[in-house]
Formats: C-alpha cells, sequence, structure tokens
C-alpha cells in the first residue's frame, strides 16, 4: 500500500475501477477510506513501502523492515523482465529504499485453470534468477489455483523482510526546502515496453522494462549521502506520483525541470503517439531520491558508480513555496503544475 497519511472517506465512488490500481489520486482514495481506515494503528507509521517495526530481541535498536505486493501484468513475458522478475525485484526495491538491507521473500500464486506448467517453471526460475541477484532468499509461499475466467493466467503476490541499522531514518516528512531530487536514471521505459509487448497498437521499439534490484543503489547511495531524506521506488503513477507524495508528507513545494528529466527518445516516441505524459509512467528499477544540497553531488557520483545508476541525475528541489505542489520549468519557458494521476493512463503493468 504506496501512500501517504490522510483523511479517510474521500472515497465518493461506490465501484472498483481500473482507476483504483493506477497508482494516482483514485487509488489514495480507496486505501485511504477503505484499508487505512480499518487498519490505522501506530506500526503504520509514516506509511512509506515498507513498515518499520521494533522489538526486544533486536539488538542496538535496529529494525526489521516489512514489505508486501501483489503483481498483475499483460503480457506475462516482455523485454528485460517476466512477471516473477517484477515480483522480486519489485519488493527488494521496497525494502532498499527505506534503507533496510533485504533478506527474505514470500512467494503465493494465485494460477488460473489450464495455464501450462512450463510457463509456471519459467515465472519460477526468473524468480529464483532474480532472488540470487539480489541476494535475497525466498522461503515460503502459497499456491491457489482458480477456475477458467477466474484470474489473467497468473497473479503473484511476494512480501519481504529486511533489516533498518540502528539510527536510519528514510522517510518522505524529512524532506526540507533546498533538498535535492536524484533520479538514478531514464524514466517510463517499463511502461513504453509493456506497450510495446502488447502489440495491440502495431508498436516497433527495442525499448526494454528497466526491471532490477536497487540495494546496491541505495547501499551506494547512503554511504555517500548519510544525511539522505528518503528514498522512494517509481512504479505505479510514475514520477509524478512519487514527488506529490514526497511534496504532502513533507509540507513542502518541489520544482522540477522539465530539461533534466532524463527520458529515451523511444519513450517520447511512444508517449507522442499515444498521447501518454512520460511522467506518469511506470518504472520498475528507477527510484528517486532526497538529499541536502551538500551530499548532492557525493550522491550521485556514488550513484554513477553502481550499474543501476549510471545515469543518476538532478531533476529538482523542495522549495517553500506553494507547499504540498509539484510544479515544472518546461522548455518553453514557462511552468505548469504537474498534479497526482487522474483514472489511469496504462493498467495491469506492476
Amino acid at each position: 500500500m504506496t501512500t501517504r497519511r490522510r483523511r479517510p472517506g474521500t472515497l465518493r465512488d461506490t465501484r472498483v475501477t481500473l482507476a483504483h490500481g493506477g497508482g494516482g489520486k483514485a487509488m489514495l482514495d480507496l486505501i485511504d477510506a477503505v484499508f487505512v481506515a480499518a487498519f490505522d494503528n501506530p506500526a503504520m507509521g509514516d506509511l512509506e513501502d515498507q513498515a518499520r517495526v521494533s522489538h526486544p530481541a533486536l539488538a542496538n535498536g535496529a529494525r526489521l523492515a516489512f514489505t508486501t505486493d501483489s503483481y498483475v501484468v499483460d503480457p506475462l513475458f516482455f523485454p528485460g523482465g517476466d512477471i516473477g522478475k517484477i515480483a522480486v525485484c519489485g519488493t527488494v526495491n521496497d525494502l532498499a529504499v527505506g534503507g533496510a538491507e533485504p533478506l527474505w521473500l514470500s512467494c503465493a500464486v494465485i494460477v488460473e485453470e489450464g495455464t501450462e506448467v512450463e510457463t509456471l517453471r519459467r515465472v519460477a526460475a526468473s524468480m529464483r534468477a532474480a532472488a540470487d541477484e539480489a541476494n535475497v532468499v525466498i522461503v515460503t509461499g502459497d499456491t491457489k489455483v482458480v477456475g477458467r475466467g477466474g484470474a489473467d493466467k497468473l497473479f503473484v503476490t511476494t512480501s519481504g523482510v529486511g533489516v533498518i541499522p540502528p539510527g536510519r531514518d528514510l522517510a518522505a516528512r524529512r524532506i526540507a526546502p533546498g533538498d535535492v531530487a536524484l533520479v538514478n536514471g531514464p524514466l517510463g521505459d517499463h511502461g513504453a515496453a509493456i506497450m510495446a509487448a502488447r502489440g495491440d497498437m502495431a508498436l516497433s521499439t527495442a525499448l526494454e522494462s528497466d526491471c532490477r534490484p536497487l540495494h546496491e543503489l541505495m547501499d551506494a547511495l547512503l554511504d555517500a549521502a548519510p544525511g539522505a531524506r528518503c528514498a522512494r521506488d517509481a512504479t505505479r503513477g510514475g514520477l509524478a506520483a512519487v514527488l506529490n507524495e514526497f511534496a504532502a508528507a513533507a509540507g513542502v513545494g518541489i520544482e522540477i525541470d522539465e530539461r533534466a528529466v532524463p527520458l529515451r527518445d523511444e519513450v517520447r516516441g511512444v508517449c507522442e503517439i499515444l498521447g501518454l505524459d512520460p511522467l506518469y509512467l511506470a518504472n520498475e528499477g528507477t527510484l528517486v531520491a532526497f538529499v541536502p544540497e551538500a551530499e548532492a553531488d557525493a550522491a550521485l557520483a556514488a550513484m554513477r558508480r553502481t550499474s543501476a545508476g549510471a545515469d543518476a541525475c538532478a531533476i529538482g528541489r523542495a522549495v517553500d513555496d506553494h507547499a504540498g505542489t509539484v510544479t515544472m520549468a518546461t522548455v518553453f519557458g514557462g511552468s505548469r503544475i504537474v498534479d497526482m494521476l487522474v483514472g489511469e493512463q496504462l493498467p495491469r503493468i506492476c
């Protein structure tokens, strides 16, 4: 449940639509009004991508990080990844951006009757390979089979546990005016690659998903910038959703520069053809971090020394003005508000 704490009760819809899973305002309203309202407790904390929990058995003030997520994607296999790789990398990344060392994962699958066993073998092998790359172990799981039409071939749920070292506290509420926004590479690759892979629009592109684990990148970032405020992977809702969540949680304005936002020409082309905004496209191996200005250069240099951060760059900063709002300086010299996604651009991608 990637969201920010808000007042429950803002949901006006009486039925769930695809927009409620798109990573934008509709999803936040659904989560806040239904699930946060029902489950709210101190352990939910700031509603980051992971819960951070303490226990007397943990030595020296270390905390456990715990996260869970469900994955649905069409097609199951696409350039650069598959549903299994996304499930492992997504959960590992939700732990890593909270400053945790990912350790253990679970795997639960819902399989539609008629799905080929070989498909399950491919997915399981991909999950094992991704887990090995991230140095985590899949230690438990569950399997359910539903009748034809009861699922779209395969749904995967993974949960993860990691350890946060003593003294480390990454949270969006810590962002302060002057802090610099960093990303580790081009945005929108995953969303554009999925759209091309579906074949609905006869798009031809060499784009691949950016699906990858980010634990080593986060280690490098935190070593170089110990004062880092927060980080979050920009999955559903893309860069725009993350920045709006950060601005609301910290009570600051955020300003980004369109010329600094890294996009591949192929992503720009897909967005222009389909009328999509790349700021809202999902990513599966791209994070957004805020660090103090004094540590930004060191953070970028460290990120660029990792395979997942070779193209890291600064895209903007937090400001005193327009608290809770994200704006972007455009290439035409003006400025526009970058709001949360309303509805859904591209369903079923993570």
